[in-house]
């Protein structure tokens, strides 16, 4: 709280120190001490009169309107009278001889009520200059006393009553009271009935001790309040508020209390607020503030939440204490005396003026004082002292003006402080006044007053100095005004807004409102303004375009704008009213055009004037004159936005693009991490036409159409065409269509309806602006037409799309067949038919004839299916019209074995057999086929052949049948099991002892385990071992087969035993194995049998070593037996089943394999002519001569004859030698002897050198037959192709066996045989692949089983 004034003891000579304002203005102070002067002070503490008065002052009072102030003196009849605005004193007689002690003005005329000390009253009346005395009111001194609304006077005595008078004197009321009433106050009590507002309640302290509450319209029931002794006494008291008293102790408290009839008594609110004593309470009803005084202190609280202190005035220098306490009715002022004799003012509450340039601000800081500061610029406040307390407050860019009434004051804010320049004087009381850098604008009585604020003369023409606004000629007036840097604007109450450009001294621009513009405000630059009309509708104005927007959802209280001054945020202003204040934005390019939107709104606390608007923060001026700065709601994202819950993230990001800052929506996205907000940011920036923004987002989110799209759109310069696609990209189609049409290229609207299918409006607009596209998007409409069954106007259109132009010859088909199609579905048959048939469409025909089957049409439609080639359907519908003769003649076209069946059924019926089963084939219905050869055409053999074609049940049941009528039992029998009727069939086998052929024909089955034990029983009773056997092994009863087996093995000897084995094999039982060895090995018997047995057992049984050893003993005696081949296969086998079985293979069975393979190449050799290999692998034959003793000589003799023609002499010298002997020489074959024997009579020793090949393990070089090389000492692999051993860069293998053979010789000799000589499997030359590397041959990984 500022102090305004002081007036001390010293010009007040002495207490105690009685002061009065000034009603209703508050511009005057009357005070009055001990010296017989009522001074009267200004509200800046200049004393403007001084009134001498023979004796001290007892009383004084102001009118009503403040305009008289009246005093009366001790011992005095004289009233003295104070005119406030001609500053002259004048005196009244009283006419009482009694001193006068009491005096108040009426508080609704101009009735003056004075009481004396005797208990008379005179009233006064200043208008008239009435006087009515009133002797006797009271018997003792008049105390106190008030008056009513309603002009009745209360008055106080010391003789303790109460009287209530009317203006006339006379009294109407008396009441008395126990002790001497003060204090006294008229009031309106409350109660639940509000009856009247009439003021009905007399209240007043009686005793300092209790307060007496008397109502006149219940006199009989007045109410006694008394409170707490430790309150000390009754200081004070104030109503306020609706009944409620306020009242202050003398020990310090102050109390409230309602006069409700409900709560009366009680304690709404205490508070002790002064130590020591509390002398005196004031209340401010303009403030809504209650202000105690007492000890050195003034504690102010809120009357809306008293609990609050609201401020503290310390006044350390008064230590006797403070005394009587007083507010201006405006509240603007509080005087408080003390008890030493002193009076000091406080400034409460100051007029709240300021205003605002740019970012610069200048606002009243107390009554004589401007403050011109720039947070923004952070520049230092300035503080300008003015002259008078200022109505209104203009700052400019380098100046201030201040003024009142019709004067204004000029300041220049320069650098080295404030100057004051001049004051102005102009024609009428200003209402306000703006400033730009160089002139000021006055707005008084509906004129506008522009003139250079300095430097006239100097550099300025004389004309440019000043100017009035309006002209004289023009009879508006000027309701409001603006100037920015380069224009004056006004608005008129014609509705007028008139843009003045300074520079050019003329008028550029006006615009024409249909009711009068109340208020406008400019944007910084003066390109945007937002006027409030006379219907309180705000409008934002583009002079530039003349383009008006209506702001939305604009509260009628708007009291002011502010544009906001943060050069990135253009569009954004803020409308305020006493409570809120409204974010607005104007969106001057988005796709639908421009236009403002409401952001959202801000409470404003109580009496704060927002003054300027930066970056959404707003600087407010205060009633006590500071600032303060509030944020916008809308513009919360620029705090701290790290731990923001995710709905207020979402909630920020639509405040963000509501302004259009990207930029922080694109963070609080990626804050959000969200697919849907950064979809929201997308479709923004293209509402706003940000294409680079959206470009950016888009490739964000990983939408590449979109971005594609907008890349190919964004260096389109025509607005409305950019517009367009961007409002298409929104699926705001009707808007994009206006876009197009407004635009350079309105044939994109086309182009759109046509993508979207929407063809009413594309066909309007091809009207117009394609008439050569009507036909292509006719048909397209007609197919959407006759897809949603609209036929009449699908025909209509498609006959429109017909062009006859030879270039569109497919399109004119197109629409030729919906005609066509069309004209069917409308009934127009023949029409359509016709259409369809010149129409060299297939599909259509088929299209038109499903048409007319639907509509039962069945001639036509199968007329229309044969013109094109649908036979199936065709001979469908001739069946349905039962036309037989038209389906004959389409059957052989016809695929569908449905129509084909539907005809063979009618040829059966009609008993054209033949024909029915041809029909019946066709529709693969084997059973009719079958049933017809057997039932009607007699053809037997033709019925079985189908049956065992196509394997049907029914077909064989049927056969069956037909088998049994002719007692062919085997053929029933068989033909029953067919059709899996195996009990029938198992029936007729034993009826008819035709068992074997059931069981031949059902071995051959898959059939359940029941109907192989049913046989094998059936055989066990027939004695006949074998089958009985084979079924119980199919039935997997592995003892009784075996016993069957064995059984009969004496008979049919070779088949018996090898099922035996077989059984064994599966059955994987140790008792039923040793039982057959015992029978193999004879010890059941005393008959050995077959070696080769044992050999298949022990391979069934995958005993491989034991199996191993067999074969060679098989091979043996097979080779003792001269079989050699066999021998072979045995050891073949045997050697390949280790192999697989990864067993070592013995070096007997591999020698002796080897030997009897070289045995058997040499007739190969021999029959292909290359004696050279044919003696050489007889040489090795007959080296191991041992090993064939059934065929010594005949060997021996061949092995002399090739090395004889293959030019070895020594070889076939030694074995011609060998022959000689004894032992053979007489076994000689007689063809052969004499040579043999001249051979060795006459020796030629002579011998071809056997080449040398690489060992393939160490490249030694040794003869090419040799298997044992002498370098590694490694049995060498030997070529199964020649006997030789294996060269590394000559390998191959048989694909069947996998044996190495010499590429080169084993291709040569499948040129001539085409298996291969190891295991006699086909071989195919291609198949035929050469080995690079045959290390896995050389080291073979051998693993023991």
């Amino acid at each position: 709280m500022k102090r305004v004034f002081t007036l001390l003891e010293k010009s007040l000579l002495g207490s105690p120190v009685h002061f009065i304002w000034q009603k209703t203005l508050g511009n005057f102070l009357a005070v009055t001490g001990a010296d017989h002067t009522v001074k009267i002070f200004d509200r800046h503490g200049q004393k403007r009169n001084e009134i001498n008065l023979p004796s001290n002052c007892v009383a004084m009072d102001w009118d009503k309107d403040g305009d008289t102030l009246a005093i009366i003196a001790d011992k005095s009849s004289t009233i003295y009278l104070w005119d406030a605005n001609t500053n002259k004193t004048s005196q009244v007689d009283s006419g009482m001889r009694d001193p006068m002690s009491f005096l108040l003005w009426s508080r609704v005329g101009s009735l003056l009520a004075v009481g004396t000390t005797k208990g008379n009253l005179l009233i006064y009346n200043r208008q008239t200059s009435r006087k009515i005395p009133v002797l006797g009111k009271h018997t003792k001194r008049i105390t106190c006393g008030c008056w009513s609304t309603e002009n009745l006077l209360a008055l106080g005595s010391e003789d303790k009553t109460i009287t209530i008078s009317n203006q006339e004197g006379d009294t109407i009321r008396q009441t008395s009271v126990r002790f001497d009433p003060s204090d006294m106050q008229f009031s309106v009590m409350k109660t639940d009935e509000r009856l009247s507002t009439k003021e009905s309640t007399i209240s007043v302290v009686i005793g300092k001790k209790t307060l007496f509450l008397f109502n006149l319209n219940d006199p009989d029931n007045p109410i006694d309040l008394e409170f707490q002794q430790r309150y000390g006494n009754i200081v004070t008291y104030r109503w306020y508020g609706d009944g409620y008293i306020m009242i202050g102790f003398s020990h310090g408290c102050f109390v409230v209390i309602s006069t409700h009839i409900r709560e009366i008594g009680q304690e709404i609110f205490q508070a002790r607020n002064h130590k020591d004593n509390l002398t005196s309470i004031a209340i401010s009803q303009s403030l809504n503030k209650a202000a105690s005084c007492g000890d050195n202190c003034i504690k102010i609280h809120d009357l809306s939440e008293l609990k609050e202190m609201y401020a503290i005035i310390n006044l350390d220098d008064e230590n006797k204490g403070l005394d009587h306490l007083a507010w201006t009715e405006d509240g603007q002022l509080l005087a408080v005396s003390t008890q030493r004799g002193s009076l000091h003012v406080f400034l409460t509450k100051l007029p709240v003026l300021g205003d605002a340039c740019s970012t610069r601000i200048a606002y009243l800081t107390s009554l004589l004082e401007v403050t011109v500061a720039n947070h923004v610029e952070r520049e230092l406040p300035i503080t300008v002292s003015v002259e008078v307390e200022p109505s209104f407050i203009a700052v400019g860019l380098y100046h201030l003006a201040v003024g009142m009434n019709n004067r204004a004051w000029f300041y220049a804010l320069g650098e080295n402080g404030v100057k004051k320049l001049k004051d102005m004087e102009y024609l009428g009381t200003v209402a306000s006044i703006c400033l730009n850098s160089d002139y000021a604008a006055a707005l008084f009585e509906g004129k506008v007053q522009l003139h250079m604020i300095e430097g006239e003369g100097m550099d300025a023409q004389e004309e440019r100095e000043t100017r009035l606004f309006p002209a004289v000629d023009d009879k508006c007036r000027i309701l409001c005004h603006a100037l920015t840097g380069e224009f004056l604007i006004y608005g008129t109450d014609t509705g007028v807004i008139h843009y003045f450009y300074i520079e050019d001294w003329q008028y550029v621009n006006e615009y024409r409102h249909p009711v009068s513009v109340r208020k406008i405000f400019p944007d910084p630059n003066g390109t945007r303004l937002v006027f409030i009309d006379d219907k309180s509708d705000g409008f934002v104005y583009c002079p530039v375009n003349d383009g008006v927007h209506e702001i939305p959802n604009f509260p009628p209280t708007i009291k002011g704008i502010l544009w906001e001054n943060w050069p990135m945020d253009k569009g954004v202003f803020a409308a305020y009213d006493d409570d809120k204040i409204y974010t607005y934005v104007f969106h001057k390019d988005t796709i639908q055009g421009s236009k403002v939107i409401l952001a959202g709104g801000t409470k404003v606390p109580f009496s704060h004037k927002p003054l300027l608007l930066y970056n959404g923060e707003l600087t407010c001026q205060t009633q006590s004159g500071k600032t303060n700065n509030i944020y916008l709601s809308t513009h919360s994202f620029l705090g701290i936005l790290k731990d923001t819950g995710f709905n207020e993230l979402k909630q920020i990001l639509t405040q963000t693009l509501m302004l259009k800052r990207f930029p922080e929506a694109w963070e609080v996205c990626k804050l959000l991490n969200d697919q849907a907000g950064w979809n929201e940011l997308a479709r923004a920036c293209l509402h706003h036409m940000e294409l680079e923004f959206a470009i950016r987002v888009y490739r964000t989110i990983g939408n590449v159409g979109m971005v594609m799209s907008l890349e190919q759109i964004k260096r389109i310069e025509d607005h409305n065409l950019l517009a367009g696609h961007l409002a298409m990209f929104t699926n705001d189609f009707n808007l994009a269509q206006d876009l197009y049409l407004a635009s350079t290229r309105p044939v994109a609207a086309l182009e759109m309806r046509r993508d979207l299918q929407h063809w009413d409006n594309a066909l309007q607009l091809a009207k117009r602006l394609a008439p050569d596209q009507i036909p292509f998007i006719s048909k397209e409409y007609a197919i959407q037409l006759e897809f949603t069954g609209d036929y009449v106007n699908a025909l209509a259109h498609y006959e429109k799309g017909i062009t006859g132009d030879n270039k569109y010859q497919e399109h004119d088909e197109a629409c030729l067949a919906g005609v066509a199609q069309m004209s069917i579905r409308m009934g127009d048959i023949r029409r359509g038919v016709n259409q369809a048939i010149k129409h060299p469409s297939r599909l259509l025909k088929r299209d038109c004839g499903g048409i007319l089957e639907s509509m039962k049409q069945f001639s036509e439609a199968a007329q229309l299916y044969e013109k094109g080639q649908y036979y199936d359907k065709a001979a469908s519908v001739y069946i349905r019209c039962k036309n037989w003769a038209k389906v004959g003649e389409l059957l052989p076209y016809v695929s569908s074995p449905k129509i084909h069946l539907q005809y063979a059924k009618a040829k059966e019926a009609d008993g054209r057999y033949k024909e029915a089963v041809v029909a019946y084939e066709n529709a693969k219905q084997w059973d009719h086929v079958i049933r017809l050869y057997l039932d009607h055409l007699n053809n037997p053999e033709k019925a079985v052949s189908i049956v065992r074609e196509t394997q049907s049940l029914d077909g064989a049941k049927m056969v069956a049948r037909f088998f049994l009528q002719l007692g062919d039992y085997g053929s029933a029998i068989q033909f029953l099991v067919m059709s899996k009727c195996n009990n029938e069939a198992f029936t007729l086998a034993q009826q008819h002892n035709k068992m074997e052929i059931y069981a031949d024909i059902i071995g051959s089955e898959n059939t359940t385990n029941e109907d192989y034990q049913s046989i094998a029983l059936y055989f066990e009773g027939e004695k006949k071992h074998f089958q009985a056997g084979k079924f119980f092994l199919l039935c997997s009863q592995y003892a009784r087969a075996l016993k069957h087996f064995l059984k009969n093995a004496s008979t049919e000897n070779s088949m018996a035993i090898e099922m035996a084995i077989e059984t064994v094999g599966q059955a994987k039982d140790e008792a039923l194995t040793n039982q057959l060895i015992d029978y193999l090995m004879g010890e059941s018997d005393g008959m050995p049998k077959d070696a080769k047995y044992l050999f298949r057992l022990y391979m069934v049984l995958k005993q491989y070593r034991e199996a191993a050893r067999t074969a060679i003993i098989i091979a043996r005696e097979e080779q003792s037996a001269g079989n050699y081949r066999n021998a072979h296969d045995v050891l073949f086998s045997m050697y390949s089943e280790l192999k697989t079985q990864k067993i070592k293979i013995p070096s007997e069975m591999a020698t002796n394999l080897m030997i009897l393979h070289s045995y058997i190449l040499v007739k190969t050799h021999v029959k292909r002519g290359d004696h050279m290999k044919g003696a050489r692998m007889l040489i090795r034959v007959a080296n191991n001569i041992s090993k064939f003793p059934s065929h010594i000589v005949p060997i021996l003799t061949s092995t002399v004859i090739e090395c004889h023609r293959a030019g070895l002499k020594n070889s076939a010298f030694s074995f011609a030698a060998m022959l000689m002997r004894p032992e053979y020489r007489n076994k000689i074959d007689l063809k052969y002897k004499k040579k043999i024997e001249a051979m060795v009579r006459r020796p030629d020793t002579s011998e071809t050198e056997e080449p040398t090949t690489p060992c393939p393990y160490c490249e030694f070089l040794l003869p090419e037959c040799e298997l044992l090389c002498p370098g590694c000492k490694n049995n060498l692999p030997y070529c199964i192709a020649t006997g030789r051993h294996m060269v590394k860069n000559d390998w191959t293998v048989c694909p069947h066996c996998d044996f190495p053979g010499l590429y080169s010789e084993f291709k040569n000799m499948l040129q001539s045989e085409s298996v291969c000589p190891m295991c006699s499997e086909s071989v195919n030359i291609a198949h035929l692949k050469k080995i690079a590397d045959c290390t896995p041959y050389l080291n073979p990984e051998e693993t023991e089983q």
